[in-house]
């Protein structure tokens, strides 16, 4: 990647009136950052107010329907087809999951519920065995090649006490695993994304990409550490091309030494076979198979269309996603505790974090998680997506970079975003008021 700060960029796309400071800011950040191509889509209300995408200038292939792997902000989405369940009276968050999948219970489970699962407190942050990208595709997924592994596996928790754990991978091959025997269809998450969400609403998200979309994928890669730590020499008035400068960088590791040093996903095996590094994501096979809690490949449009959906409480144009029983119980409880003895945070029972303002007993990595985004619902993904809604202000948002900046933790680089869109709609709102 250059680091150039004279790249030259193609920014195309458009903003409402009262958003044009968003727009300033994108371009801005993609003509100092170290980027390739991003989109960011936000709504306000039922409006679209905001539809950017940029990418290299000679690049012409990338467009606002180029699939981007989102990582972990798939989370939500798959938050949101266990929510469908609990719409049809079908699942209980409290419920505990052998009520659904007996065969979970093996290896002294049968405690564990649903909602412990979902605010990843369940005990299987990383599997003993490493899975085959093959075993992920639809139709082996409903052989019981993913959930025999699972319903034997032990539970490990930290010797400290601490429960939470971020499930990276792992809990989207279980919730699939619960989803797909209690759908009356017996479908899995990618199919119920595609038939209940994506096509009414008619939008670009997968689970599980078709053959035939495979040509728009556009593929993700890490911004190299070796760049990142040289920029990070570089005085940000001289045009450092990444948020952080060197202390700030070693700050981050002497806060997570201890968290590494304790994870019980330290010295497991890799989730993949095969997998070496983060760009295993951009593989045929992993793209075409059902990881919910990583592979979900979306554009920015859906992800902030789908966010606006859910920031009405379930409901679009009319039409009825989740009931407002299902949409209250999704959003319910939300529950403080560390996750991994590092970041405090609020999952619900129904697997979404619940950002809120920051206090004095605040960490400084806690006040750069939630400070910008107070109000929010949803989750990130590792390097950069975001795919959140807030209620209050009715605000749909999605950002998907295909540059990964692993370092930046919490995602500020797309939190910069939605701080603005907050202030443009704070602003709007005073004036009609």
């Amino acid at each position: 990647m250059s680091n150039s700060p004279t790249e030259k960029y193609r920014i195309e796309g458009t903003v409402a009136p009262g958003f044009e400071s968003v727009k300033a800011l994108y371009e801005y950040k993609m003509h100092t950052l170290a980027e390739r191509e991003t989109q960011l889509c936000v709504y306000h209300g039922e409006q679209k107010v905001v539809d950017l995408w940029a990418s290299c200038a000679g690049d012409t292939t990338f467009s606002p329907d180029s699939l981007i792997n989102v990582f972990s902000s798939g989370k939500s989405l798959a938050a949101i087809a266990m929510a469908s369940l609990v719409a049809k009276g079908l699942l209980s968050y409290s419920a505990k999951i052998i009520e659904y999948w007996p065969e979970f219970g093996g290896n002294n489970k049968q405690d564990l519920t649903v909602a412990e699962l979902m605010r990843h407190e369940a005990g299987l942050a990383a599997f003993n065995v490493s899975i085959d990208p093959d075993t992920l595709l639809t139709d082996n997924i409903k052989l019981n090649q993913v959930g025999s592994i699972i319903e034997v596996h032990p539970q490990k928790y930290s010797d400290d006490g601490t429960r939470r754990e971020y499930h990276a991978i792992t809990r989207g091959w279980i919730i699939n695993e619960i989803f797909r025997r209690v759908d009356p269809a017996g479908r899995t998450i990618g199919e119920f994304l595609r038939e209940d969400i994506s096509e009414p609403l008619g939008v670009d998200a997968n689970i599980g990409v078709k053959e035939d979309d495979l040509k728009r994928i556009k593929k993700v890669s890490v911004l190299g550490f070796g760049y990142q730590i040289l920029q990070s020499l570089i005085p940000k008035f001289l045009g450092r091309r990444i948020e952080l400068n060197i202390f700030q960088i070693i700050l981050k590791f002497i806060r997570l030494m201890p968290v590494l040093k304790n994870a019980n996903i330290k010295g497991s095996k890799p989730p993949f076979i095969g997998m070496k590094k983060v760009e295993f994501f951009n593989e045929r096979s992993v793209i075409m198979g059902e990881t919910p809690s990583a592979n979900a490949n979306c554009t920015a449009r859906a992800l902030a269309k789908i966010a606006a959906m859910m920031s009405f409480g379930g409901k679009w144009a009319g039409r009825e996603y989740l009931s407002d029983d299902a949409w209250t119980a999704m959003h319910a409880h939300p529950l403080k505790a560390k996750m991994g003895g590092l970041l405090s945070t609020d999952f619900t029972q129904g697997g979404v974090d619940f950002f809120t303002a920051p206090n004095s007993s605040s960490t400084k990595m806690e006040k750069a998680f939630n400070a910008g985004r107070e109000g929010f619902y949803g989750w990130m993904g590792l390097g950069g997506s975001i795919f959140q809604w807030h209620p209050e202000l009715k605000i749909g948002f999605g950002y998907v970079p295909t540059s990964l900046n692993v370092l930046d933790l919490v995602n500020e680089r797309g939190k910069a975003y939605q701080a603005e869109v907050v202030r443009c709609v704070e602003k709007i709102n005073s004036q009609s008021a």
